[in-house]
């Protein structure tokens, strides 16, 4: 393997092909990457795009611009244009500008972020302060209109996706939204679901052992016609220490599936309600597999179960 110094001399995209095998590297090259409709508008995104928490977070606070270009540059030039940040994510948000603005590619780029001055434990957000940060978000990514913006962990929802409303009216930002990760919140997120107009997107965990969103908040975004954008696909990590040691089933080859990354986040995009699956990685060689799984064909129902129930006979860790 090269050492870091001769990655940067050379592409992201070739350094992180000498981590994969030739045969998958070469199928790539073929094979368009899979895109669904964001149903207020009819626009197409890739379906798996790059988040920008835990690993990817710990890359940005290190100030290591060269990794997060080379991260990004993989996922642009293979396709990929959804990357999905927030001013919680340490330096994730500024770092991410700078390397976009450093590749040339702000033009690429389908920028989401989010919003949250009122904490994570809930309580009032002040509307100042909300402003304030969304006026950093802009500097940071360097693009007026944001692509989306929506409240992270749908904190105090009458104030800040009040002001969300109102840069998207200004033309500031393009769609809207909300988010949680906590099944605490689901309720929140369906109460805010069926009586807030409008709704561009919802950002929810989901995940081949985290399946309950798949009879709830999923069907009721499809009868609304709100996108849905995925976190947590590798299930907060929990789902590599269920599979180590083990062989991707030969069956799951005949969807394209020849990695596990591509087996759990193939699951995850397979669902009619999923537009887009952001998995946060801070390796160009993860980044290269996991776009590989927005190419070939997606399972089918019937494969969704048997990925499900495969997964749920092995021993949880």
């Amino acid at each position: 393997m090269p050492t870091r110094r001769e990655c940067l001399a050379m592409t992201a995209n070739a350094c992180a092909a000498l981590a994969l095998s030739p045969r998958w590297v070469a199928a790539q090259q073929v094979s368009p990457v899979i895109k669904r409709r964001i149903p207020s508008t009819g626009e197409e995104v890739p379906i798996i795009g790059l988040g920008s928490s835990d690993s990817f977070s710990r890359l940005a606070g290190e100030g290591n611009l060269d990794g997060v270009r080379a991260v990004m540059q993989t996922l642009f030039e293979n396709g990929g244009t959804v990357f999905d940040t927030a001013p919680a994510y340490g330096a994730s948000e500024q770092v991410a500008g700078e390397a976009v603005a450093a590749l040339g590619y702000k033009d690429r780029v389908f920028w989401a972020t989010k919003l949250n001055v009122a904490g994570f434990g809930g309580g009032s957000a002040d509307p100042d302060a909300a402003r304030v940060q969304v006026e950093r978000s802009f500097r940071r990514l360097g693009r007026e209109p944001i692509d989306l913006i929506q409240v992270h962990n749908v904190a105090d929802l009458s104030t800040q996706y009040a002001i969300l409303k109102e840069l998207k009216a200004q033309g500031r930002v393009r769609y809207i939204g909300a988010t949680t990760t906590f099944e605490r919140q689901y309720d929140t997120l369906a109460q805010f679901m069926r009586t807030e107009s409008p709704i561009d997107f919802v950002g929810i965990d989901y995940a081949v052992d985290n399946r309950d969103v798949a009879e709830t908040l999923m069907p009721m975004a499809q009868d609304l016609g709100i996108a849905v954008m995925v976190y947590q696909p590798f299930g907060r990590r929990r789902l590599w220490s269920r599979v180590e040691g083990q062989e991707v089933p030969e069956w799951a080859r005949e969807f394209g599936a020849e990695t596990w990354a591509q087996f759990f986040l193939k699951f995850a995009a397979s669902h009619p309600a999923v537009t887009v699956v952001t998995p946060a990685t801070s390796s160009p060689a993860h980044m290269l597999d996991d776009i590989g799984a927005a190419r070939g064909r997606l399972p089918d129902a019937d494969e969704r179960m048997r990925m499900a129930d495969y997964i749920d006979a092995l021993p949880e860790t």
